[in-house]
């Protein structure tokens, strides 16, 4: 049993796949899922877990968001897993052996896996991540990015990579790309720059070109062309709404 790591998660209708995120903490004494409303079946799936403990409250952006989980939990060293990520075994077997007593400026960086519809996808950008993903609260806490949230880190900060990666179920139907891009373009509308058209078609079409072509998209098949086009259907929604709302 993990008992001197506090495992957080925030979540908002998770039931495709909190369940499998859920599963891979069960050696974790205490897990956090920070709800911030959830109507689907998430709950009644958190509660099937001893170890889970649920504490709601409204979303605020997704850095202050995963602060306030973080703050929620009663150990100081915790690590942060988004609803749609699970942690490998080798992950959890290495955190068994945890000394509380280390460094606080130490950081944890793993790496992450994506995952498109049950295949891990390599090129278009999706190749592996290297995340800080396990800190000391006292020392590190998520910044203030509504958006693009990061462990904030300082002059201090130990960074140390550890080879056991987390699973990232990013995409289990093509449908939530255009769910996605339409939700993290919102938070630019407020305070976003305006670029007039043609160097906004100019944006989009390098997004796609750089991930397609100079990213290798194009070696991961259908779901590289896919994965393209969403990134380039981004930036071209993140700029476009602040036009149109500018020039409506």
């Amino acid at each position: 049993m993990i008992e001197c790591v506090s495992a957080v998660i925030i979540v908002k209708n998770g039931e495709a796949t909190i369940e499998e995120t859920l599963a891979s903490l069960h050696a974790f004494k205490e897990v956090i899922l920070y709800d911030n409303g959830s109507d689907d079946k998430t709950l009644e799936i958190a509660s099937q877990y001893e170890n889970v403990k649920v504490v709601e409250g409204e979303f605020l952006g997704f850095g202050p968001t995963k602060q306030a989980a973080v703050n929620a939990a009663s150990n100081d060293w915790v690590l942060s897993l988004d609803a749609d990520e699970m942690a490998s075994k080798e992950l959890t077997g290495y955190l068994l052996n945890w000394d509380s007593g280390q460094d606080t400026n130490t950081v944890i960086k793993v790496r992450r896996d994506n995952y498109l519809m049950g295949e891990w996808v390599k090129y278009a950008g999706w190749g592996s991540d290297w995340l800080v993903r396990m800190f000391h609260r006292e020392r590190h806490n998520f910044n203030d990015n509504a958006v693009h949230e990061t462990v904030a880190l300082h002059a201090d900060s130990c960074i140390k990579k550890i080879p056991h990666p987390i699973a990232h179920n990013a995409v289990q139907h093509l449908g939530q790309f255009l769910v996605k891009v339409d939700r993290y373009t919102e938070f630019n509308r407020q305070g976003g720059k305006t670029y007039p058209l043609p160097i906004i078609m100019l944006k989009t079409v390098w997004r796609f070109f750089e991930s397609y072509l100079i990213k290798g998209g194009f070696l991961a098949g259908w779901r590289g062309l896919a994965i393209s086009w969403s990134n380039a259907n981004g930036v071209f929604y993140k700029y476009m709404k602040v036009y149109a709302d500018r020039y409506r």
